[in-house]
């Protein structure tokens, strides 16, 4: 039978020691608090920790670690200065075995260390929340969030999104591979084409939600989505052209403007995220009026979930599949430096 979700902590704590079982005290007590909530059973799941051990003589985790002239591993360091002591890596080795084998349909990484060990990247706000592929366990699916014990130490004013990064982890021990949604997004247009984007696809659309991209006082791009799968952006900035103008002539860049100035003032209803800013901008810097714009994600979270982040990136790790894309696009960004060094 296929073991469909698998959980994965830091260390033992001192209940976890006695007992030789991970998640058995304090933390143990909220984790299975969690599970409740989120609709999982404990008694269903794989349960273990990346160090079966209890840190000396604290529980912090910077115990197990040395200063990087310590170590004689190529590892990143678990947090700034710190990496994991040489002797302390076989318990990696046996944790990487216990997956392995089991190969679950899902990994949930509770905490930082976690995911450090499962995909070299400790940053646990940016991380938790999206699916993504294991760097030491190729093809293995990964789902990072905080620990229950940070939930317990001052951060329980997060225990909302763990539940609700628990609720999608149960959807997604249900089938192993990642399934990301499939989108078409044009992004280098011709004149020509943004009239019959126009005409084929917006005026037909019962909703048209706009985003604006900006540099400064300048809007770089605008992207139109008439429909959740489909989306044209429309540049205006182009950093790899000499007068950086994307449309080559200030007579063509005017012809977008005026595109750009017409659907703006359609009546179709318009969905904006953080739609404040953009409306404003774009009268405060451009004279363009928005008609009917008739919602705004970011506050219709809000009055979801008033405590709540309100961020994008935070909305998209709750509401859809995508992958944490403002990391995808840093680590896109360094890519492309380092090819074109």
């Amino acid at each position: 039978m296929t073991t469909k979700i698998a959980f994965v902590g830091e260390s033992w704590g001192e209940a976890e020691e006695r007992e030789r079982m991970p998640f058995v005290g304090p933390a143990g007590w909220q984790f299975n608090s969690q599970l409740k909530d989120a609709g999982i059973l404990r008694n269903e799941c794989f349960i273990t920790n990346c160090f079966n051990l209890r840190p000396r003589p604290t529980n912090k985790i910077e115990n197990l670690c040395g200063k990087k002239a310590e170590v004689r591993h190529n590892l990143p360091p678990l947090k700034q200065g710190h990496y994991i002591k040489d002797e302390y890596l076989p318990e990696l080795d046996r944790l990487y075995r216990e997956l392995g084998g089991l190969r679950p349909n899902l990994v949930v990484a509770l905490g930082g260390t976690a995911s450090w060990a499962l995909l070299h990247d400790s940053r646990i706000t940016k991380l938790r929340g999206a699916v993504t592929s294991s760097i030491v366990l190729p093809g293995q699916k990964v789902l990072p969030t905080f620990h229950p014990s940070y939930i317990l130490q001052g951060g329980f004013d997060q225990r909302h999104v763990v539940i609700l990064d628990l609720m999608k982890a149960k959807r997604e021990a249900e089938f192993p591979e990642i399934r990301r949604p499939t989108r078409t997004v044009y992004i280098e247009p011709l004149l020509s084409e943004l009239d019959w984007f126009l005409e084929k696809f917006i005026l037909p659309s019962k909703l048209l939600s706009i985003d604006i991209e900006t540099r400064g006082r300048l809007i770089s791009c605008i992207g139109f989505a008439p429909y959740k799968d489909l989306c044209m952006v429309v540049p205006f900035h182009d950093f790899r052209k000499e007068r950086k103008l994307y449309w080559g002539s200030l007579d063509a860049e005017v012809l977008a403007w005026k595109w750009v100035r017409k659907v703006l003032k359609l009546p179709i209803p318009k969905v904006f995220q953080n739609g404040i800013y953009d409306i404003r901008f774009l009268w405060e810097e451009y004279r363009m009026i928005v008609v009917n714009a008739e919602h705004d994600t970011m506050l219709l979270h809000h009055a979801l979930q008033p405590e709540a982040n309100k961020g994008l990136d935070y909305l998209g790790s709750i509401y859809t599949d995508e992958a944490a894309w403002k990391l995808t696009m840093r680590n896109k960004l360094k890519q492309t430096i380092k090819r074109d060094e």
